[in-house]
């Protein structure tokens, strides 16, 4: 649910999935569209098709328990490298670099000198944290856990708060007086407002709410632009989050 989502917008809908599916297999045995159904309004929803083939996997051939092996758990659908670290190390206490946006922006500054990370590289992102992690498995977790947090409350990318900083003795960015980031650019996110995505989500919401088959008459009500709309709909059944029978359109089931 963090994947690309503010945690403020997910707390409330991860409390009401946890007592809905307490477990892997709560999950697994439902059908696939009562997951799409309960995401909600948290966008990227095809995290919820893969979440619930997570959980089949879990049951399946982890009997109904997260693995703890970063190798294990990359197996499982939707897991990449960042999720796969997170839960081997707060999960189950093992020793791996954990690396996010404000993990990079942290070694960036406080390491390279440098205002920003610039693009992702995942290989030298964890190689870069892996050297700052001390040895014992204890203090390499919480070391993962407070460069994260340094990041998000205090080293952030508009606003740092270097007078409060516990390291800003030792930052390189500040020992150099804050030079601007020269390097290559991130590629700018997509807007919303109009999009096909937007269509998208207002598709879903609209199938969300209706236990019986929506028709393609209804759903025409929903945005004026024909073409935009059958292209929405139509990448909504390739993706596997909306069934089509005829001109009627269901969650799956």
């Amino acid at each position: 649910m963090l994947q690309q989502t503010p945690v403020v917008r997910v707390i409330e809908p991860l409390a009401a999935w946890l007592e809905r599916w307490p477990t892997p297999a709560d999950l697994a045995a439902v059908p696939v569209g009562e997951a799409v159904r309960a995401w909600g309004r948290l966008g990227y929803p095809r995290r919820a098709l893969r979440l619930h083939a997570c959980a089949v996997v879990i049951t399946e051939e982890f009997g109904g328990v997260v693995p703890e092996r970063v190798d294990d758990l990359l197996t499982l659908p939707g897991v990449g490298e960042y999720t796969a670290r997170a839960v081997a190390v707060f999960a189950y206490g093992h020793r791996h670099p954990v690396v996010d946006t404000n993990v990079r922006r942290v070694i960036a500054r406080a390491i390279d000198g440098q205002a920003d990370a610039g693009p992702a590289s995942t290989n030298r992102d964890l190689a870069a944290m892996a050297a700052l992690l001390p040895q014992d498995d204890a203090d390499a977790r919480v070391t993962n856990a407070a460069i994260m947090e340094l990041g998000a409350i205090v080293c952030t990318a508009r606003s740092p708060k270097c007078a409060e900083c516990p390291i800003a003795d030792v930052c390189a960015w500040r020992a150099d007086g804050y030079p601007e980031y020269r390097g290559p650019a991130r590629a700018a996110q997509a807007r919303y407002e109009g999009s096909d995505r937007q269509v998208r989500g207002l598709i879903l919401a609209e199938l969300r709410t209706s236990d019986i088959p929506v028709t393609r008459d209804e759903l025409e009500a929903l945005w004026p632009d024909a073409a935009q709309r059958e292209r929405a709909l139509a990448s909504l059944v390739a993706d596997g989050l909306v069934v089509a029978s005829g001109s009627d359109f269901t969650l799956p089931q």
